[in-house]
């Protein structure tokens, strides 16, 4: 049966963390027992994305799956950072709150540069990084997320506008044309009041290159899986190609699949999600 996002909203806990001067509520599914897995999604998915590979995951492994700040169902507020860096000060506020010391990471898009700052900057505390189409190096952001985080945006674009745009962008960058109308939704309704206009267009204005070209990958000593999408325009696999130079212990495995792999390509990327993890 599948599971749809209300039923996924429905079974989240919700915490708060510390990010610079403010206390920011996160939301997060948690599933499991044993060595945990922490999935991060990117700009502008949740953790919904990751929904078929925390449930398999979650039958062996504790499963993590938390909503960025600023994302799915947490906090939307305006008055804080959503940048990478930020969401790395909130994931890690999540594991410390959670008390673990070591995780394996799983990153799609944004969420696998929080993975990168995350793997480079604490080694010890993470012990396997999958990164998926992820942003890396000065790979990003793309035109899209530029155009969409400008102020005038939030001020200009009605719920209805946004709604069209995202539902839109989705079905012209997934693989085929026979989509998961509960992915679409999704994707689409945490963003669905104005609150949710101001927040997306926050979250694109907080890509900062900087924040990946800072760190370097080839400091990373996790184990790393890279699952990426042949066919994606917006994080091509040539990157993929250079951070599988960088990381000492790196495979890059190509799926045929656009920039949305869990989604695209749903039983090969928990296949070689689990072979990895396990």
């Amino acid at each position: 049966m599948t599971t749809t996002y209300a039923d996924w909203t429905d079974a989240q806990e919700r915490t708060t963390v510390a990010v610079d001067d403010h206390e920011v509520e996160m939301a997060y599914r948690d599933e499991g027992t044993g060595d945990p897995v922490v999935f991060l999604h990117g700009i502008p998915t949740n953790s919904y994305l990751f929904r078929d590979q925390f449930e398999a995951i979650a039958t062996e492994r504790r499963a993590i799956a938390p909503d960025m700040i600023g994302y799915g169902g947490s906090a939307m507020r305006d008055g804080f950072d959503r940048s990478i860096r930020a969401q790395e000060l909130a994931v890690r506020g999540l594991v410390d709150e959670l008390g673990f010391d070591a995780i394996d990471f799983v990153g799609h898009d944004l969420g696998g540069g929080v993975g990168l700052r995350y793997a480079v900057r604490t080694p010890d505390a993470v012990d396997r990084l999958v990164l998926s189409n992820s942003v890396a190096y000065d790979s990003w952001p793309i035109g899209t997320i530029t155009d969409l985080g400008l102020p005038e945006t939030a001020r200009e674009t009605s719920v209805e506008e946004l709604q069209g745009m995202l539902d839109a962008l989705f079905r012209d960058t997934l693989l085929g044309d026979d989509h998961d109308e509960a992915f679409l939704e999704g994707m689409t309704a945490p963003w669905a009041s104005e609150e949710g206009v101001t927040s997306v267009v926050r979250n694109a204005s907080a890509t900062n290159t900087s924040h990946t070209t800072e760190i370097d990958p080839r400091d990373v000593t996790a184990d790393t899986l890279l699952l990426w999408g042949t066919e994606d325009e917006f994080q091509p696999i040539e990157w993929a190609e250079r951070l599988e130079a960088d990381i000492d212990s790196c495979e890059l495995v190509g799926l045929e699949a656009n920039h949305w792999v869990p989604e695209d390509r749903p039983a090969a990327f928990t296949e070689h999600l689990t072979d990895f993890l396990s």
